[in-house]
């Protein structure tokens, strides 16, 4: 097995491209690894992050005339630019998918989508078989249940897949809070999406900005 360390390894914005798979009605209504809810939101804040790094981001259907157009939280961050609509199940089977991702240069390729069990997994093990280096977020993902899901982990990891979070992805694309082109607008992205942290941020604001009391007497 190859391991996944050094400082190489870390994913760069500037080497990353998203693969955002499926993310549409029929498969949220089967989703039970996950709130559904956190989900949309988790995605949301992982393509608003990859969009403040520069990172290309694709965006794929599976016969979205009977599944269901890609939840709009995603396509309202990418105004106008084209979902493409497959047949095949394997989004790495899609040369109209794959041709896109290439076309990038880039070799670090994140994938998220539902479910974790068949539209992240078959694409994931492909991939990696090819050579490419490839972090799945599992919390902008999700399977029918928890099980298919975590199996599916299993089963990446044992292909040689990296798991993240969409938090981790956004601060490893970071990585110094000092690139300051980019701070300001993560930050933003993790106060639309980040829950506690987010709101935490906006209270250590607050405080920083209250004038102290004057001493009575």
């Amino acid at each position: 097995m190859t391991f996944r360390n050094g400082l190489a390894s870390l994913l760069r914005p500037e080497d990353s491209v998203l693969v955002l798979i499926d993310h549409q009605p029929y498969q949220l209504a089967n989703l039970n690894s996950h709130e559904p809810q956190m989900v949309i939101n988790n995605t949301a804040g992982l393509a608003k992050a990859a969009k403040a790094f520069g990172v290309p981001t694709i965006l794929t259907t599976v016969v979205a005339e009977r599944g269901g157009l890609l939840f709009p939280q995603i396509t309202e961050v990418f105004p106008g630019q084209e979902v493409i609509d497959r047949t095949l199940i394997n989004t790495w089977q899609d040369p109209k998918v794959v041709d896109v991702v290439k076309a990038t240069g880039r070799k670090q390729l994140v994938i998220a989508g539902l479910w974790t069990e068949v539209c992240v997994a078959m694409p994931t093990i492909q991939a990696l078989g090819e050579g490419w280096d490839v972090t799945v977020v599992t919390d902008a993902s999700g399977g029918v249940s928890v099980e298919a899901h975590e199996v599916a982990i299993q089963r990446m990891i044992a292909a040689g897949a990296n798991m993240m979070t969409w938090v981790a992805v956004a601060a490893e694309w970071q990585r110094d809070w000092a690139r300051l082109d980019t701070a300001a607008k993560l930050t933003e992205v993790f106060v639309q999406h980040a829950g506690g942290s987010g709101i935490a941020y906006l209270w250590e604001q607050q405080l920083l900005n209250t004038p102290v009391p004057k001493a009575a007497g």
